[in-house]
Protein backbone atom coordinates (compact mmCIF):
# COMPACT_ATOMS: atom_id res chain seq x y z
CA UNK A 1 0.00 0.00 0.00
CA UNK A 2 1.65 3.53 -0.68
CA UNK A 3 0.27 6.04 1.44
CA UNK A 4 0.37 9.98 1.16
CA UNK A 5 0.36 13.04 3.23
CA UNK A 6 0.84 16.74 2.37
CA UNK A 7 2.15 18.82 5.23
CA UNK A 8 1.96 22.72 5.56
CA UNK A 9 4.30 23.87 3.64
CA UNK A 10 3.38 21.84 1.04
CA UNK A 11 5.49 18.92 0.73
CA UNK A 12 4.15 15.83 0.02
CA UNK A 13 5.21 13.13 2.35
CA UNK A 14 4.99 9.59 1.15
CA UNK A 15 5.67 5.93 1.75
CA UNK A 16 5.20 2.31 0.79
CA UNK A 17 3.22 0.03 2.90
CA UNK A 18 2.23 -4.04 2.57
CA UNK A 19 -1.79 -4.32 1.17
CA UNK A 20 -3.96 -5.72 3.74
CA UNK A 21 -4.76 -9.33 3.38
CA UNK A 22 -7.95 -8.36 3.41
CA UNK A 23 -7.57 -5.21 0.99
CA UNK A 24 -10.09 -3.71 2.90
CA UNK A 25 -8.79 -2.19 6.20
CA UNK A 26 -7.85 1.21 6.53
CA UNK A 27 -4.51 2.47 5.83
CA UNK A 28 -2.60 4.80 8.01
CA UNK A 29 -0.88 8.13 7.29
CA UNK A 30 2.91 7.99 7.90
CA UNK A 31 4.95 11.03 7.60
CA UNK A 32 8.44 9.97 5.55
CA UNK A 33 9.74 10.81 2.07
CA UNK A 34 11.47 9.75 -0.32
CA UNK A 35 11.44 6.06 -0.59
CA UNK A 36 14.56 4.72 -0.32
CA UNK A 37 16.62 7.70 0.67
CA UNK A 38 14.77 9.72 3.19
CA UNK A 39 16.36 13.00 3.34
CA UNK A 40 15.40 15.79 5.71
CA UNK A 41 14.22 18.60 3.55
CA UNK A 42 10.99 16.53 2.82
CA UNK A 43 9.76 15.73 6.27
CA UNK A 44 7.71 17.59 8.80
CA UNK A 45 8.97 20.80 10.78
CA UNK A 46 7.81 20.18 14.24
CA UNK A 47 6.88 23.15 16.96
CA UNK A 48 10.74 23.42 17.55
CA UNK A 49 11.21 24.23 13.55
CA UNK A 50 13.92 20.78 14.00
CA UNK A 51 12.86 18.89 10.78
CA UNK A 52 11.74 15.34 12.08
CA UNK A 53 10.81 12.00 10.15
CA UNK A 54 8.61 9.77 11.97
CA UNK A 55 9.11 6.19 10.59
CA UNK A 56 6.44 3.96 9.79
CA UNK A 57 6.17 -0.04 10.42
CA UNK A 58 8.37 -1.38 8.07
CA UNK A 59 10.40 1.10 7.93
CA UNK A 60 13.64 2.40 10.48
CA UNK A 61 16.08 5.26 11.78
CA UNK A 62 19.37 4.93 9.01
CA UNK A 63 20.74 6.27 12.29
CA UNK A 64 18.78 5.08 15.47
CA UNK A 65 20.82 7.34 17.90
CA UNK A 66 19.18 10.37 15.52
CA UNK A 67 15.93 10.75 15.78
CA UNK A 68 16.20 14.04 13.62
CA UNK A 69 17.60 11.94 10.62
CA UNK A 70 15.87 9.89 7.29
CA UNK A 71 14.14 6.62 7.79
CA UNK A 72 14.81 3.41 5.59
CA UNK A 73 12.99 0.70 4.22
CA UNK A 74 13.32 -2.41 6.14
CA UNK A 75 12.49 -4.29 3.15
CA UNK A 76 14.27 -5.23 -0.66
CA UNK A 77 12.91 -3.23 -3.30
CA UNK A 78 11.92 -4.46 -6.71
CA UNK A 79 9.83 -6.50 -8.69
CA UNK A 80 8.73 -9.89 -8.11
CA UNK A 81 8.16 -12.27 -11.41
CA UNK A 82 4.19 -13.40 -10.41
CA UNK A 83 3.47 -9.79 -9.97
CA UNK A 84 3.46 -9.23 -13.86
CA UNK A 85 0.57 -11.46 -15.32
CA UNK A 86 -2.36 -9.92 -12.76
CA UNK A 87 -0.96 -5.86 -12.40
CA UNK A 88 -4.70 -5.18 -12.33
CA UNK A 89 -5.34 -7.28 -9.22
CA UNK A 90 -1.97 -5.62 -7.28
CA UNK A 91 -2.30 -2.03 -7.93
CA UNK A 92 -5.30 0.73 -6.83
CA UNK A 93 -4.98 4.64 -7.49
CA UNK A 94 -5.32 7.31 -5.22
CA UNK A 95 -5.92 10.55 -6.78
CA UNK A 96 -4.48 13.81 -4.36
CA UNK A 97 -5.58 17.01 -6.35
CA UNK A 98 -2.93 19.78 -6.21
CA UNK A 99 -0.32 18.11 -5.10
CA UNK A 100 3.19 17.89 -5.83
CA UNK A 101 6.21 15.64 -6.14
CA UNK A 102 9.28 17.91 -5.14
CA UNK A 103 12.11 15.70 -5.99
CA UNK A 104 12.75 12.22 -7.79
CA UNK A 105 15.24 9.62 -8.98
CA UNK A 106 13.41 9.55 -12.81
CA UNK A 107 12.05 12.40 -14.93
CA UNK A 108 10.46 11.44 -18.41
CA UNK A 109 10.49 14.46 -20.36
CA UNK A 110 7.33 14.71 -22.64
CA UNK A 111 3.65 15.66 -22.83
CA UNK A 112 1.32 13.25 -21.48
CA UNK A 113 -2.44 13.40 -20.87
CA UNK A 114 -3.73 12.48 -17.78
CA UNK A 115 -5.09 8.57 -18.89
CA UNK A 116 -1.65 8.25 -20.35
CA UNK A 117 -0.15 9.42 -17.26
CA UNK A 118 -1.78 6.27 -15.59
CA UNK A 119 -1.34 3.85 -18.46
CA UNK A 120 2.81 4.57 -18.13
CA UNK A 121 2.57 4.03 -14.73
CA UNK A 122 0.58 0.63 -14.28
CA UNK A 123 2.48 -1.01 -17.18
CA UNK A 124 5.76 -0.44 -15.19
CA UNK A 125 6.31 -2.43 -12.39
CA UNK A 126 8.88 -0.25 -10.61
CA UNK A 127 6.69 2.69 -10.63
CA UNK A 128 5.58 3.50 -7.84
CA UNK A 129 4.48 7.24 -8.05
CA UNK A 130 3.32 9.50 -11.23
CA UNK A 131 2.88 13.17 -11.60
CA UNK A 132 0.46 14.90 -14.16
CA UNK A 133 0.93 17.92 -14.84
CA UNK A 134 -1.07 20.46 -16.95
CA UNK A 135 -0.52 24.23 -17.77
CA UNK A 136 -4.57 24.56 -18.82
CA UNK A 137 -5.78 22.76 -15.37
CA UNK A 138 -3.09 24.82 -13.42
CA UNK A 139 -2.84 21.37 -11.24
CA UNK A 140 -1.09 18.71 -10.55
CA UNK A 141 -2.36 15.09 -10.42
CA UNK A 142 -0.40 12.61 -8.06
CA UNK A 143 -1.34 9.18 -8.63
CA UNK A 144 -0.16 7.01 -5.74
CA UNK A 145 -0.07 3.14 -6.28
CA UNK A 146 -1.12 0.74 -4.09
CA UNK A 147 1.14 -2.32 -4.18
CA UNK A 148 1.07 -6.14 -2.99
CA UNK A 149 3.90 -5.97 -1.41
CA UNK A 150 6.57 -3.68 -0.18
CA UNK A 151 8.97 -4.14 -2.72
CA UNK A 152 8.38 -0.67 -4.35
CA UNK A 153 10.79 2.37 -5.70
CA UNK A 154 10.13 5.71 -6.60
CA UNK A 155 9.24 6.45 -9.98
CA UNK A 156 8.65 9.95 -11.44
CA UNK A 157 6.88 11.34 -14.94
CA UNK A 158 6.79 15.11 -14.93
CA UNK A 159 6.50 17.54 -17.23
CA UNK A 160 8.73 20.87 -16.67
CA UNK A 161 9.43 24.02 -18.32
CA UNK A 162 12.85 25.32 -16.95
CA UNK A 163 13.86 28.60 -18.36
CA UNK A 164 17.72 29.77 -18.08
CA UNK A 165 18.38 32.86 -17.81
CA UNK A 166 21.87 34.25 -17.12
CA UNK A 167 21.11 37.06 -15.63
CA UNK A 168 19.17 35.13 -13.34
CA UNK A 169 18.61 31.41 -11.36
CA UNK A 170 15.41 29.97 -11.26
CA UNK A 171 16.42 27.54 -8.45
CA UNK A 172 15.70 26.87 -4.83
CA UNK A 173 19.02 27.64 -3.71
CA UNK A 174 20.16 29.61 -0.73
CA UNK A 175 22.46 33.27 -1.67
CA UNK A 176 24.72 33.79 0.71
CA UNK A 177 27.30 37.08 0.90
CA UNK A 178 30.67 36.70 0.39
CA UNK A 179 31.24 37.61 4.21
CA UNK A 180 29.27 34.67 5.34
CA UNK A 181 30.67 32.46 3.91
CA UNK A 182 34.05 34.05 4.93
CA UNK A 183 32.93 33.47 8.65
CA UNK A 184 31.59 30.03 7.89
CA UNK A 185 35.23 28.74 6.83
CA UNK A 186 36.55 30.78 9.32
CA UNK A 187 38.68 32.47 6.69
CA UNK A 188 38.94 30.08 4.28
CA UNK A 189 41.24 27.91 6.47
CA UNK A 190 40.45 24.34 6.19
CA UNK A 191 41.24 22.93 2.69
CA UNK A 192 39.57 19.80 1.09
CA UNK A 193 40.68 19.74 -2.20
CA UNK A 194 41.64 21.82 -5.28
CA UNK A 195 40.62 21.77 -8.64
CA UNK A 196 41.22 22.92 -12.33
CA UNK A 197 38.55 25.59 -11.53
CA UNK A 198 38.62 26.64 -7.89
CA UNK A 199 40.07 25.30 -3.93
CA UNK A 200 37.42 23.43 -1.98
CA UNK A 201 36.96 24.47 1.83
CA UNK A 202 35.20 22.92 4.69
CA UNK A 203 32.49 24.96 6.66
CA UNK A 204 29.75 25.50 8.62
CA UNK A 205 26.42 27.74 7.93
CA UNK A 206 23.56 28.59 10.24
CA UNK A 207 20.16 27.91 9.66
CA UNK A 208 17.44 28.70 11.16
CA UNK A 209 17.58 26.46 14.52
CA UNK A 210 20.63 24.75 13.85
CA UNK A 211 24.11 24.02 11.70
CA UNK A 212 24.93 22.03 8.65
CA UNK A 213 28.34 21.67 7.62
CA UNK A 214 29.12 22.30 4.21
CA UNK A 215 32.15 22.33 1.20
CA UNK A 216 32.11 25.36 -0.01
CA UNK A 217 33.93 25.99 -3.61
CA UNK A 218 35.59 29.59 -4.10
CA UNK A 219 36.53 29.65 -8.31
CA UNK A 220 39.83 30.81 -9.10
CA UNK A 221 39.69 34.86 -9.87
CA UNK A 222 42.53 34.30 -12.77
CA UNK A 223 39.80 32.21 -14.51
CA UNK A 224 36.88 34.54 -14.28
CA UNK A 225 35.43 34.29 -17.85
CA UNK A 226 35.49 30.90 -17.84
CA UNK A 227 34.87 30.00 -14.09
CA UNK A 228 31.55 32.15 -15.03
CA UNK A 229 30.40 30.04 -17.07
CA UNK A 230 30.97 26.85 -15.14
CA UNK A 231 29.28 28.82 -12.10
CA UNK A 232 26.02 29.32 -14.33
CA UNK A 233 26.40 25.87 -15.32
CA UNK A 234 26.38 24.41 -11.65
CA UNK A 235 23.84 26.75 -10.73
CA UNK A 236 21.42 26.22 -13.35
CA UNK A 237 22.35 21.96 -13.62
CA UNK A 238 23.03 21.11 -9.93
CA UNK A 239 19.82 23.48 -8.73
CA UNK A 240 17.67 21.46 -10.46
CA UNK A 241 18.57 17.54 -10.33
CA UNK A 242 18.00 15.56 -6.99
CA UNK A 243 19.70 12.17 -7.03
CA UNK A 244 21.03 10.02 -4.53
CA UNK A 245 24.17 9.48 -6.29
CA UNK A 246 24.94 13.15 -7.27
CA UNK A 247 26.23 15.71 -4.76
CA UNK A 248 23.43 18.11 -3.90
CA UNK A 249 24.08 21.84 -4.32
CA UNK A 250 22.70 24.17 -1.67
CA UNK A 251 23.77 27.31 -2.26
CA UNK A 252 25.97 29.85 -3.93
CA UNK A 253 27.34 33.32 -3.95
CA UNK A 254 27.88 35.89 -6.69
CA UNK A 255 29.47 39.24 -5.84
CA UNK A 256 31.80 41.25 -7.99
CA UNK A 257 35.06 39.35 -8.43
CA UNK A 258 33.93 36.38 -6.43
CA UNK A 259 32.17 33.11 -7.59
CA UNK A 260 31.66 30.73 -4.74
CA UNK A 261 29.41 27.26 -4.47
CA UNK A 262 28.06 26.01 -1.46
CA UNK A 263 27.24 21.73 -1.29
CA UNK A 264 26.49 19.40 1.33
CA UNK A 265 29.36 18.25 3.00
CA UNK A 266 30.92 14.41 2.11
CA UNK A 267 32.21 13.19 5.25
CA UNK A 268 34.14 10.10 3.77
CA UNK A 269 36.26 11.67 1.08
CA UNK A 270 37.10 10.67 -2.57
CA UNK A 271 36.65 7.44 -3.99
CA UNK A 272 40.15 8.26 -4.99
CA UNK A 273 41.12 8.17 -1.68
CA UNK A 274 39.18 4.93 -0.62
CA UNK A 275 40.65 3.23 -3.09
CA UNK A 276 44.09 4.44 -3.84
CA UNK A 277 45.51 3.59 0.32
CA UNK A 278 49.19 2.83 -0.02
CA UNK A 279 47.98 -0.02 2.75
CA UNK A 280 46.70 -2.96 0.52
CA UNK A 281 45.15 -4.63 4.10
CA UNK A 282 43.17 -1.49 4.13
CA UNK A 283 41.37 -2.08 0.95
CA UNK A 284 37.73 -1.79 0.65
CA UNK A 285 35.58 -4.58 0.68
CA UNK A 286 34.34 -5.96 -2.46
CA UNK A 287 30.66 -5.59 -1.60
CA UNK A 288 31.30 -1.67 -0.84
CA UNK A 289 32.89 -1.42 -4.00
CA UNK A 290 30.20 -3.56 -5.93
CA UNK A 291 27.98 -0.85 -4.64
CA UNK A 292 30.11 2.16 -5.46
CA UNK A 293 30.22 0.56 -9.06
CA UNK A 294 26.02 0.92 -9.44
CA UNK A 295 25.98 3.64 -7.78
CA UNK A 296 28.07 5.70 -9.93
CA UNK A 297 26.44 4.14 -12.85
CA UNK A 298 23.00 5.11 -11.47
CA UNK A 299 23.95 8.64 -11.02
CA UNK A 300 25.21 8.70 -14.76
CA UNK A 301 21.85 7.06 -16.08
CA UNK A 302 20.35 10.00 -13.96
CA UNK A 303 22.17 13.08 -15.75
CA UNK A 304 22.34 11.43 -19.19
CA UNK A 305 18.58 10.12 -19.58
CA UNK A 306 15.92 10.95 -16.94
CA UNK A 307 17.02 14.51 -15.71
CA UNK A 308 15.40 17.69 -16.96
CA UNK A 309 17.82 18.74 -18.99
CA UNK A 310 20.39 15.71 -20.00
CA UNK A 311 23.90 16.55 -18.68
CA UNK A 312 27.08 15.02 -20.00
CA UNK A 313 29.96 15.43 -16.96
CA UNK A 314 32.81 15.21 -19.15
CA UNK A 315 34.86 14.73 -16.11
CA UNK A 316 34.19 10.90 -14.50
CA UNK A 317 37.26 10.07 -12.45
CA UNK A 318 37.36 8.81 -8.65
CA UNK A 319 38.47 12.43 -7.67
CA UNK A 320 35.31 13.45 -8.35
CA UNK A 321 33.87 10.32 -7.17
CA UNK A 322 32.67 11.46 -3.30
CA UNK A 323 31.43 9.39 -0.29
CA UNK A 324 29.01 10.63 2.04
CA UNK A 325 28.66 9.34 5.80
CA UNK A 326 27.46 5.80 4.51
CA UNK A 327 29.98 5.19 1.65
CA UNK A 328 27.28 6.11 -0.70
CA UNK A 329 29.03 7.12 -4.31
CA UNK A 330 28.16 11.13 -5.49
CA UNK A 331 29.25 12.38 -8.45
CA UNK A 332 30.14 15.83 -8.39
CA UNK A 333 31.65 18.64 -10.03
CA UNK A 334 29.64 19.17 -12.65
CA UNK A 335 31.77 22.51 -13.68
CA UNK A 336 32.91 20.90 -17.18
CA UNK A 337 29.44 19.49 -17.85
CA UNK A 338 27.54 20.60 -21.05
CA UNK A 339 23.75 20.72 -21.41
CA UNK A 340 21.97 18.79 -24.24
CA UNK A 341 18.93 19.94 -25.38
CA UNK A 342 16.50 16.76 -25.47
CA UNK A 343 16.37 15.95 -29.26
CA UNK A 344 19.86 15.91 -29.33
CA UNK A 345 22.46 13.64 -28.48
CA UNK A 346 26.14 15.59 -28.33
CA UNK A 347 27.50 19.14 -28.41
CA UNK A 348 30.41 20.84 -30.56
CA UNK A 349 31.10 23.94 -28.68
CA UNK A 350 32.70 24.90 -25.31
CA UNK A 351 34.01 21.89 -23.41
CA UNK A 352 37.46 21.89 -21.76
CA UNK A 353 38.79 19.25 -19.93
CA UNK A 354 40.93 18.42 -17.00
CA UNK A 355 43.99 16.25 -16.96
CA UNK A 356 42.40 12.65 -15.95
CA UNK A 357 39.05 12.23 -18.01
CA UNK A 358 39.37 13.94 -21.51
CA UNK A 359 40.38 12.68 -24.86
CA UNK A 360 42.44 14.70 -27.32
CA UNK A 361 44.29 17.54 -25.67
CA UNK A 362 48.31 16.40 -26.37
CA UNK A 363 49.64 15.93 -22.88
CA UNK A 364 52.86 13.80 -22.14
CA UNK A 365 53.56 12.57 -18.57
CA UNK A 366 56.83 12.77 -17.70
CA UNK A 367 57.22 13.33 -14.38
CA UNK A 368 56.26 11.56 -11.51
CA UNK A 369 53.85 8.53 -11.36
CA UNK A 370 50.77 10.39 -10.12
CA UNK A 371 51.17 12.89 -12.43
CA UNK A 372 51.51 10.46 -14.80
CA UNK A 373 48.25 8.68 -13.70
CA UNK A 374 46.84 12.24 -14.08
CA UNK A 375 48.37 13.10 -17.42
CA UNK A 376 47.79 9.50 -19.16
CA UNK A 377 43.89 9.23 -18.22
CA UNK A 378 43.14 12.47 -20.49
CA UNK A 379 45.29 10.22 -23.92
CA UNK A 380 43.44 6.96 -22.99
CA UNK A 381 40.74 8.15 -25.19
CA UNK A 382 40.50 6.73 -28.66
CA UNK A 383 41.94 9.07 -31.30
CA UNK A 384 38.57 9.29 -32.86
CA UNK A 385 37.94 11.70 -30.45
CA UNK A 386 40.03 14.18 -31.74
CA UNK A 387 37.51 15.11 -34.43
CA UNK A 388 34.73 13.80 -32.72
CA UNK A 389 32.19 15.68 -31.22
CA UNK A 390 32.03 15.10 -27.44
CA UNK A 391 28.84 13.26 -26.26
CA UNK A 392 27.62 10.52 -23.92
CA UNK A 393 29.41 8.11 -24.48
CA UNK A 394 32.85 10.42 -23.23
CA UNK A 395 31.30 9.37 -19.82
CA UNK A 396 30.72 5.79 -20.64
CA UNK A 397 34.47 5.07 -21.16
CA UNK A 398 35.24 7.55 -18.49
CA UNK A 399 32.97 4.82 -16.14
CA UNK A 400 34.57 2.05 -17.83
CA UNK A 401 38.03 3.11 -16.60
CA UNK A 402 36.47 3.91 -13.09
CA UNK A 403 35.28 0.39 -13.22
CA UNK A 404 38.68 -1.27 -13.81
CA UNK A 405 40.09 0.94 -11.08
CA UNK A 406 37.35 -0.04 -8.46
CA UNK A 407 37.72 -3.95 -9.30
CA UNK A 408 41.77 -3.27 -8.93
CA UNK A 409 41.93 -0.96 -6.12
CA UNK A 410 45.17 0.99 -8.40
CA UNK A 411 45.23 3.63 -10.82
CA UNK A 412 44.91 3.69 -13.86
CA UNK A 413 48.10 4.11 -15.03
CA UNK A 414 50.98 3.31 -12.59
CA UNK A 415 54.88 2.91 -12.33
CA UNK A 416 56.18 -0.59 -12.55
CA UNK A 417 59.23 -2.62 -12.66
CA UNK A 418 60.57 -3.14 -16.30
CA UNK A 419 59.52 -6.76 -15.61
CA UNK A 420 55.69 -5.73 -15.28
CA UNK A 421 55.69 -3.02 -17.90
CA UNK A 422 52.42 -4.80 -19.58
CA UNK A 423 50.76 -3.84 -16.08
CA UNK A 424 51.01 -0.01 -16.45
CA UNK A 425 48.17 0.81 -18.31
CA UNK A 426 45.32 -0.76 -16.49
CA UNK A 427 42.88 -0.83 -19.56
CA UNK A 428 45.50 -2.97 -21.56
CA UNK A 429 46.44 -5.13 -18.96
CA UNK A 430 42.90 -5.57 -18.30
CA UNK A 431 42.15 -6.88 -21.43
CA UNK A 432 45.30 -9.17 -21.18
CA UNK A 433 44.11 -10.59 -18.28
CA UNK A 434 40.40 -11.41 -19.50
CA UNK A 435 41.74 -12.46 -22.97
CA UNK A 436 44.15 -15.06 -20.78
CA UNK A 437 41.40 -16.17 -18.89
CA UNK A 438 43.73 -14.54 -15.55
CA UNK A 439 41.32 -11.73 -14.09
CA UNK A 440 41.84 -13.12 -10.63
CA UNK A 441 45.19 -11.42 -11.45
CA UNK A 442 43.92 -7.77 -10.95
CA UNK A 443 42.63 -8.61 -7.71
CA UNK A 444 45.63 -10.38 -6.66
CA UNK A 445 45.26 -11.09 -2.85
CA UNK A 446 41.90 -10.10 -2.52
CA UNK A 447 40.04 -13.14 -1.36
CA UNK A 448 36.90 -11.41 -0.97
CA UNK A 449 36.88 -10.82 -4.82
CA UNK A 450 38.60 -13.91 -5.61
CA UNK A 451 35.74 -16.44 -4.07
CA UNK A 452 33.50 -14.26 -6.14
CA UNK A 453 35.32 -14.53 -9.49
CA UNK A 454 32.02 -14.88 -11.88
CA UNK A 455 30.89 -11.74 -10.66
CA UNK A 456 34.77 -10.13 -11.22
CA UNK A 457 35.17 -11.69 -14.85
CA UNK A 458 31.49 -10.28 -15.59
CA UNK A 459 32.23 -6.70 -14.13
CA UNK A 460 35.74 -6.57 -16.02
CA UNK A 461 33.76 -7.99 -19.21
CA UNK A 462 31.56 -4.59 -18.95
CA UNK A 463 34.36 -2.43 -18.59
CA UNK A 464 35.95 -3.93 -21.40
CA UNK A 465 32.81 -2.64 -23.63
CA UNK A 466 32.79 0.24 -21.80
CA UNK A 467 36.38 1.51 -23.64
CA UNK A 468 35.68 0.42 -26.52
CA UNK A 469 37.24 3.06 -29.33
CA UNK A 470 34.13 3.13 -31.25
CA UNK A 471 31.50 4.77 -29.64
CA UNK A 472 28.58 2.79 -31.27
CA UNK A 473 30.22 0.13 -29.16
CA UNK A 474 30.31 1.21 -25.91
CA UNK A 475 27.01 0.52 -24.10
CA UNK A 476 24.70 3.12 -23.09
CA UNK A 477 24.72 3.72 -18.84
CA UNK A 478 21.15 2.23 -18.54
CA UNK A 479 22.47 -0.93 -20.62
CA UNK A 480 25.51 -0.67 -17.98
CA UNK A 481 23.16 -0.91 -15.25
CA UNK A 482 20.95 -4.27 -16.68
CA UNK A 483 24.60 -5.78 -16.76
CA UNK A 484 25.64 -5.13 -13.58
CA UNK A 485 22.27 -5.96 -12.33
CA UNK A 486 22.37 -9.22 -14.11
CA UNK A 487 19.22 -8.55 -16.14
CA UNK A 488 20.91 -8.30 -19.56
CA UNK A 489 23.54 -10.68 -20.37
CA UNK A 490 27.16 -9.73 -20.85
CA UNK A 491 28.41 -10.81 -24.21
CA UNK A 492 31.75 -11.63 -25.28
CA UNK A 493 33.84 -8.13 -25.33
CA UNK A 494 35.41 -7.21 -28.61
CA UNK A 495 39.26 -6.04 -28.01
CA UNK A 496 39.06 -2.23 -27.40
CA UNK A 497 41.56 -1.81 -30.14
CA UNK A 498 43.93 1.05 -31.52
CA UNK A 499 44.31 3.37 -28.20
CA UNK A 500 46.33 6.25 -28.30
CA UNK A 501 48.33 6.08 -25.52
CA UNK A 502 51.51 8.24 -25.44
CA UNK A 503 53.06 8.30 -22.06
CA UNK A 504 56.71 7.83 -20.20
CA UNK A 505 57.39 6.37 -16.82
CA UNK A 506 60.62 7.97 -14.68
Amino acid sequence: MHSATLQEEKHLATLPVARPNNKTGDTSLSIVSELSDLRRSQSVSLPDKRPTCQCPKSYSLVNPDDPYGSCKPDFIQGCEEDELSKRKDLYNFEVLINTDWPFSDSVLQRPFTEELCKEACMGDCMCSVAIFSSAILNAVLLVAICFSTSMIVQYKKKLRRVSRSETSVETNLRCFTYEELEEATNGFDKELGRGAFGIVYEGVVNNTCSETRVAVKKLNNFLLDQAHREFRNELNVIGLTHHKNLVRLLGFCEGGSERLLVYEYMSNGTLASLLFNADEKQKPSWKLRLELAIGIARGLVYLHEECITRIIHCDIKPQNILLDDYFNARISDFGLAKLMNMNQSKTNTGIRGTKGSLAGFGFSATSNAAATSQFVRAEMLPTSHLVRPYEAQVDVYSYGVVLLEIISCRRCVQEMEQEDEEKAILTDWAYDCYKDGAVDALVEGDNEALDDKEKLEKLVMIAIWCVQEDPVLRPSMRNVIHMLEGTVEVQVPAYPSQISIQYSLI
